[in-house]
Order: C-alpha cells, then structure tokens, then sequence
C-alpha cells in the first residue's frame, strides 16, 4: 500500500469506452492518501450524449470514490470541461464529495497551488467551436485506433502502452500547443501570486519550471494513467499505472536533494511504468 498526503486525478472520462477504469480502480485499491483531488472531466457526461456506456467498472469507480471519501478522506472534486453540468453544484458536498470551481492546495513545504481543470487555458475551447469540433473528431478517432491497438497488444500478453500518446509526441503542432497551455497557466499562477497551478485536461502529465512558479499537469486515465501525488514532504511525483506491478511492488525512489538538471518540461513517457518525475521540495 503506497501513502501519500495529497493525490490528484483527472480526465477520467467515466461514461466513455476509452476510460482504463480497470486501472484507476488498481490505483485506488493500492493508495491510501489524506486528500484526494477530482481534477475535472472524471465523468464524460459530453459522450453519454452520444451513448451511455458505463459498464460495472465504471460503476465501480463510483462506489470507491464514494467509500474514499465515507472512510475519512478528503475528496474534493473541481468539474472540467466534459463535466461541466457539475459546475451548477460548486460549493455543496455530494456523497461526501466537496465540489467546488477551483482549489488551493497548500503543499507540506508551504507552497501554494492552484488546482483547476485548465479548460479556461485552451484557446480553442474558448474561441473556436469550430476547432474544437475537429479535433475532438481526430482525437476520437486516434483514441479508437488506440483501444484496437491495446485489445491486440492484451491478446499477445503484452502491457498497456499508448499509441494515441506516441502520435501526439510527434507532432509539432501538439507539441506547440502543450508549451503554450503550460506557459499560460504560469503566467495565471503568477498574476494570482501563487507557486504554481496542478491542472490536467490536456492529457500531458509533466512540469514546467517558470521563473515564478510551477506548472504540474497530473495527465488522464485515457491514454496514459498517471496520477500527480504529493509526498509527506511535500515533493511532486507522476506516477505511471498502466504497468501495475511495476508500482505495487515497489517503492519510488527518493528525490534529489537539489532540483533536477532538466529545469523545464518533463514529457511523459509512455513507453514505461513506475515514476515518471519528481520535483523536489522546497529548500
């Protein structure tokens, strides 16, 4: 069982055949931590327009969240885009479930961070819906090509690795499209003078160092299953779940005693499990 103080998840997409339900709820067997942060888009209520489909370990997934939050931790849910229906119920508690617009979360090592869904960063969410329709057409249809894939890679007994993942690394446009929502969310957690923001949405766990402030983006269990988890001193990982006994049968390693020499950007990488990064606490 791994402990940690503080957790964050999103871009779930309960309610969508893309969902690893399979391995959230691995995840959350495995984890025990005091606060547990729903970063948005945890039920994808835009797909069930379009078809309900939440099998049993959908369903499952409710229920854990539900008993996390009954057995004393502290679960705070803050919608996204593809639950933003929620929204209308920021600042009451369901199932014992705090919901609320944003969050700041105080790290143990007393930095402070926004913690917000990052749907009001994407410039093609809140200008073009025109836009927004194609891509979310093509990423449809690379998330497809990416369950095929897997269902043929689970035939052969091979893990989990993400196609959808691998494309989108090599593609310059996305790739500018990251860096852009990164430094967005830096200059936002500046302006507000805060020591970063931890979002998802984009489906690109990582950290940028700005010059006043840390961007962490916790990642989705879509394509990747990664989870940003905060220490009980207050460092920063990002976990990888979709090689499950690589992280329950071992333990992380501890971070450096200095920040890491890379000083920017970490990109997840797919292609492994265990610990994708750790950002060292304050000194």
């Amino acid at each position: 069982m791994h402990q940690y103080r503080s957790v964050f998840i999103s871009d779930v997409h309960l309610g969508s055949p893309d969902c690893q339900a399979d391995y959230l709820l691995d995840f959350l067997d495995n984890v025990r931590c005091e606060t547990l942060y729903l970063v948005g888009d945890i039920i994808d209520l835009i797909a069930m327009q379009r078809r309900v489909h939440f099998p049993v370990s959908h369903q499952a997934v409710i229920r854990k969240l539900v008993d996390l939050a009954a057995g004393g931790t502290r679960v705070i849910y803050v919608p996204g885009n593809h639950d933003e229906f929620l929204r209308n119920f920021c600042g009451q508690t369901l199932a014992g479930i705090d919901l609320r617009h944003k969050a700041v979360h105080t790290t143990a090592d007393g930095r402070r961070f926004v913690v917000c869904h990052g749907d009001q960063f994407d410039q093609v969410v809140r200008c073009s819906p025109l836009l927004l329709l194609v891509g979310d057409r093509a990423h449809g249809v690379l998330l497809r090509l990416n369950r095929w894939y897997n269902a043929w890679r689970r035939l052969r007994n091979r893990p989990y690795w993400s196609l959808a993942a691998w494309v989108k690394t090599r593609v310059g446009q996305a790739r500018a499209f990251i860096q852009r929502f990164e430094m967005a969310a830096l200059t936002a957690a500046e302006r507000g003078q805060y020591d970063g923001y931890i979002c998802g949405h984009i489906h690109s766990a990582g950290f940028r160092q700005g010059t006043g402030g840390l961007y962490c983006n916790d990642g989705d269990w879509v394509e990747h299953c990664t989870a940003l988890v905060e220490g009980f001193d207050g460092s920063l990982d990002i976990l990888h779940w979709s090689e499950r006994s690589h992280i329950v049968d071992s333990e992380p390693a501890r971070s450096p005693s200095r920040p890491p020499a890379w000083a920017g950007h970490v990109p997840l990488r797919p292609e492994s499990g265990g610990l994708a990064a750790r950002v060292p606490t304050r000194h």
